[in-house]
């Protein structure tokens, strides 16, 4: 099979999440625990560092893959979903899985799991496992794919478990309220394994994290009461970085943009503190500094309050619940004193609060109201009937490159424009963009 070939027997060949929502989920850990030992349990031939968590984890994982990258060591990284390329989900070094490892584990390995039926998350998981112990990984930095207890991932047994926060988000899966989202998030807790919480805004939440590591007699770190990690909140600078006050690496250059990295950057330093005092990791301090000002460039890091265009200034990001939205909104209030105008490219997928994130939007933009091209979009018109229903108005777009077009058209020099409400919205963007630069050189 060629690599597209190799592709398309994947997406139809197993339920996609990505694609299908509620029709793929598919809870528990049998068929992925069977696709391991059917590999010979290629987990267990590396160290590998568990990241949960409503929003954040893709930040906090690309981060601590680059930072592992810059003391030296060889780093696997896998996270979903992808933007452009599936391979960008597994990473060793911040290069992407070859086309021809691809097709050579689908071809090897069919005859074995298609008697299983897995997921797509369930075999895509599996891949990765299979080869990070083929590239002979230190560490490998494995996401959650969704909640965490019944996660395809929950099969390793980490040196260190991480979950960055807890919001309202997949509650159709993990329960309707944020304390049972943490009970799920909680079961990539493990025996005697340490685990840092990020933030857990509610008592009740953190409770539940403690309550499980207590069981698990798991070393407990809560990001935001330990010492030595910041002496205040970042800052954006006029050179464009955030800069943060580091008590355990001096001065912090960050790449990422939008105020929400601040607090991912306290669990971050919070986890590296963990790394280098519990289990004896050796991270140079200049290593951490390296890693916040390179990430994008060492690991491929995409869709985090990300510059497409420069005049006029065009931004988009990956936040898609409300929970996001509580940081996105303060960034582009901040933004629009900047700017003449406030342009918003957006869209949603039709089971997230629509309504919870809507509310959260500026009132004073203009938008163009457009729908990803999967099943599980909000079409456009519905979207902005939502829209104006929060006082959002604007004209509706079939299309993300439409919606894009037409800002560009009218927008002027100084003028933002924004790009979000889905991470699918992003992923047809980045495309559009990326052609124009390539076409411009």
């Amino acid at each position: 099979m060629t690599y597209e070939e190799t592709l398309h027997y994947l997406y139809t060949s197993t339920p996609v999440f990505q694609h299908s929502g509620a029709s793929a989920y598919k809870p528990g850990l049998g068929t992925s625990i069977a696709l391991d030992n059917h590999l010979g349990n290629p987990h267990k031939a590396y160290k590998t560092i568990h990241i949960a968590g409503t929003n954040g984890k893709g930040s906090v994982s690309h981060l601590l893959a680059a930072t592992l990258m810059q003391a030296g060591y060889i780093v696997g990284l896998y996270t979903s979903p992808h933007l452009i390329d599936f391979r960008e989900r597994i990473r060793v070094n911040g290069e992407m899985i070859p086309k021809e490892e691809v097709i050579d584990f689908v071809e090897k390995y069919r005859s074995i799991f298609e008697p299983l039926h897995p997921s797509f998350f369930e075999l895509t998981s599996t891949l990765a496992f299979d080869y990070f112990r083929k590239r002979k990984v230190d560490y490998a930095i494995i996401e959650v794919g969704l909640g965490g207890r019944l996660d395809s991932t929950n099969i390793i047994t980490p040196i260190l478990s991480v979950i960055t926060n807890i919001s309202l988000d997949h509650t159709q899966f993990l329960g309707d309220t944020v304390e049972q989202i943490a009970a799920e998030k909680a079961g990539i807790i493990k025996p005697g394994i340490p685990v840092v919480i990020g933030e857990a805004d509610k008592p009740s939440v953190l409770e539940v994290f403690k309550q499980k590591a207590t069981t698990e007699n798991a070393p407990f770190h809560y990001a935001r009461q330990m010492e030595g990690l910041m002496d205040s909140e970042g800052s954006l600078g006029d050179d464009g970085y955030w800069h943060y006050p580091a008590t355990c690496c001096g001065e912090i250059l960050g790449e990422l943009g939008g105020k929400v990295q601040c607090r991912n950057t306290r669990t971050i330093l919070a986890a590296i503190q963990v790394l280098r005092n519990e289990i004896g990791i050796n991270i140079p301090q200049e290593a951490v500094r390296k890693a916040f000002a390179h990430v994008v460039e060492l690991t491929g890091l995409m869709g985090r309050w990300q510059q497409l265009h420069k005049q006029p200034k065009v931004i988009c990001d990956t936040g898609h619940n409300v929970g996001g939205w509580e940081y996105l909104s303060q960034h582009l209030d901040h933004m629009q004193k900047q700017h003449t105008q406030l342009h918003m490219i957006v869209g949603m997928v039709s089971d997230k609060d629509i309504n919870g994130v809507l509310s959260l939007m500026p009132s004073n933009a203009n938008y163009l109201f457009t729908q990803a091209s999967i099943p599980r979009a909000l079409p456009a018109n519905e979207m902005k009937a939502r829209g104006e229903r929060h006082g959002l108005h604007g004209e509706a777009f079939g299309t993300v490159e439409a919606a894009i077009r037409h800002a560009l058209t009218i927008a002027d020099s100084n003028d933002l424009i924004f790009i979000g409400g889905s991470t699918f919205i992003v992923a047809e963007a980045l495309p559009y963009f990326l052609n124009e630069t390539t076409k411009n050189k």
